[in-house]
């Protein structure tokens, strides 16, 4: 009889057993899973210069090529390059003078980046449209874009006036909205697709579209930027602009118009850095061109008789 109880309470015992066994293994199993999940990259891609990662308790932290980074680190390029990483296909590039803080919160189902530009430019390359849960956001302090899956630049210089932000699209669509100096912001949204840009800016009174969306610029943009540009079309992107278009942009040959009464009397191709020649023959007995001979020419340009 006795060993029929022992016997009943040793079954029992591994019963119990196996059943911790059983659900220690299920509660690793999912907290792995969970933890795969929920893990996001956001990492120095690439470094190379003069910069410094600033992070809250610990201070001031000289970056490195596959540095990891943390949520709310502020990066600062002084020179160089540098880009970071996010999610697998997230690039950040940021321009020369450019200081960022990173804000990312989220699993790569429901990731939430926010970006605050205090200073310079960024270019963002968002590879993979965005899950209805997640988000992407640029932050100056008088513009906010958010886009899902695109290529923008966005630009915020605050020595001008009080403050300039140019935002440029040159795949998909970014949306841009206005903040005001007390931080709320405008309900209207307005969408800047590719091949378009706005520039926002504020004054005494209000926050406003200094320029709405119209074509970009290519010229105004840095060389940098262009060259990021041709990179993403090599890969089989749909940007805005070819590359045999932005070569021109780069190298030229650019084209000099001149014109007389609003009439093309003539024209040149010169090479970047070369000089236009004044053309042998006047348009009238009187005036003169109104350009500067001795500088290079660096974009299409036209020049008028005054």
């Amino acid at each position: 009889m006795e060993e029929k109880k022992v016997s009943k309470k040793l079954i029992i015992i591994g019963i119990a057993a196996a059943v911790v066994i059983i659900s220690g293994a299920v509660i690793a199993f999912l907290f792995m899973h969970k933890k795969k999940d929920d893990y996001r990259l956001l990492k120095i891609y690439e470094f190379s210069g003069e910069g410094i990662v600033e992070r809250k308790e610990v201070g001031s932290i000289t970056p490195y090529s596959n540095m990891v980074l943390e949520s709310g680190d502020k990066v600062t390029l002084t020179n160089g390059s540098l880009t970071i990483l996010a999610d697998d296909d997230k690039y950040i590039y940021l321009d020369e003078g450019t200081v960022i803080e990173l804000v990312a919160s989220g699993t790569k189902k429901d990731s939430r980046t926010k970006i605050e530009l205090e200073n310079g430019g960024i270019t963002c390359d968002v590879q993979n449209k965005l899950s209805d849960e997640s988000t992407y956001e640029i932050n100056t302090p008088n513009a906010s874009m958010s886009i899902r899956g695109t290529i923008i630049y966005v630009f915020y210089d605050p020595n001008d006036e009080k403050g300039k932000t140019r935002a440029v699209t040159f795949e998909g669509v970014m949306d841009s909205v206005l903040i005001y100096e007390d931080g709320s912001r405008e309900v209207t949204v307005v969408p800047v697709p590719a091949g378009q840009e706005v520039i926002i800016t504020r004054n005494t009174e209000t926050t406003y579209y200094f320029q709405k969306p119209k074509p970009i610029d290519y010229n105004s943009l840095p060389e940098r930027i262009l060259r990021i540009i041709q990179k993403k079309n090599d890969t089989g992107r749909d940007t805005s602009i070819s590359n045999p278009e932005i070569e021109v942009i780069l190298n030229g040959p650019y084209t000099v118009t001149f014109e007389y009464n609003k009439t093309v009397f003539a024209t040149q191709s010169v090479k970047k850095g070369e000089k236009a020649v004044r053309p042998t023959l006047n348009p009238a007995a009187s005036g003169d061109w109104n350009y500067n001979f001795n500088e290079p020419v660096t974009k299409d340009i036209t020049v008028e008789w005054k």
